[in-house]
């Protein structure tokens, strides 16, 4: 529940899912549903205080809490599916998402209540996919609940190769140049640009340092990484560079990104990638046809991939980012989870 950018030190560690007899709400059934809400106090539209109170202010039928640290999240939960809540309401940004879908793994399993999400935080992928406006309210959200109004997806779910019970549930994954990128979002953030701004900001100021830029400058800079289907077949290389390294990954499960960008393309699967082989001037270059979603054969020569798939290894030696947070370098297996409900407007 931290409010800027946190390194990880490992992946934290997702236990069984319950046992059957727990009786986790699907499909409501309550005449006046049960609402569990998480709320980020330090969340950049909830104030950021971190000991800011929590104020039920729509009665005893909306279970409220605002945990000051990830550790109380595991709890919440339990006691949440304890009382068959049939909608989790989860107050924040796409950071504070990901620790609850991450913490709630092992409590929840594949049956989940609906979801709503309020996006309070810096950076809301995830809202703006669902098309939910950033003043949209509880309230509004319980309207919603009555008018049946949800939609489907799926988190990536990244699980270390040697541990398959330390894995972390999120929406959008970068590496390479995407985590220098977040460092950059960071001080942009700072000078008071949130959401879409931070995406123009950060791609425009990139592709500036990486074109121009010496070949020590770090926006030129690849990653040692490798990317294979789980058959064992490698993500082709087109050179460029180093075989063993890229220079960018972004990987998702969402189907509409923050400003416009649509680097998959029409790559269809449960999980999308795209990703860049070198620092070529001459393929970035191209990055509006790449963010624009139309890149051609051409540009795939020099370098561009974007395909789909349901799962994919990945092995990398520098942090990656996963919904705005490092996390470390490893071998990890990259999945889509659970379908979830999301009430939208």
């Amino acid at each position: 529940m931290h409010g800027a950018i946190h390194r990880f030190d490992s992946l934290p560690c997702v236990g069984s899912a319950p046992a059957p007899e727990l009786g986790l709400a699907g499909v409501p059934l309550r005449k006046v549903p049960l609402i569990g809400l998480i709320r980020n106090p330090r969340s950049h539209r909830n104030g950021g205080r971190e000991n800011a109170p929590v104020t039920n202010k729509f009665g005893p039928n909306v279970i409220a809490h605002a945990p000051a640290r990830r550790s109380e999240l595991a709890g919440i939960l339990a006691d949440f599916a304890r009382e068959q809540v049939d909608y989790l309401a989860i107050d924040g940004g796409d950071g504070t998402v990901r620790d609850v879908l991450t913490c709630g793994a092992g409590i929840f399993g594949e049956s989940w209540p609906a979801l709503i999400v309020l996006p309070h935080g810096k950076t809301n992928a995830l809202a703006h996919d669902l098309g939910i406006p950033e003043n949209w309210t509880l309230e509004a959200a319980i309207e919603a609940t009555r008018r049946d109004r949800v939609v489907f997806r799926r988190p990536v779910v990244v699980t270390q190769c040697e541990n398959e019970q330390a894995r972390v549930y999120g929406f959008v994954l970068g590496g390479g140049a995407f985590t220098t990128a977040i460092g950059l979002g960071q001080n942009a953030h700072e000078l008071g640009a949130f959401n879409a701004a931070v995406v123009g900001v950060t791609a425009v100021w990139g592709l500036v340092q990486a074109l121009f830029g010496s070949r020590g400058n770090p926006w030129r800079q690849g990653t040692p990484m490798r990317l294979s289907h789980p058959d064992g077949r490698e993500l082709p290389h087109a050179g460029g560079g180093p075989e063993h390294e890229r220079y960018l990954l972004l990987a998702s499960t969402l189907e509409a990104l923050p400003a416009g960008v649509r680097p998959f393309g029409d790559a269809q699967g449960r999980l999308r990638l795209a990703v860049l082989d070198n620092a070529r001037r001459s393929l970035l270059l191209r990055m509006p046809l790449i963010v624009a979603g139309r890149a051609g054969a051409g540009t795939e020569r020099l370098g561009f991939h974007s395909l789909g798939a349901d799962a994919l290894q990945l092995e990398i030696a520098d942090r990656f980012i996963l919904d705005g947070e490092a996390f470390p370098a490893g071998r990890y297996h990259l999945s889509a989870g659970p379908k979830l409900r999301f009430v939208v407007p």
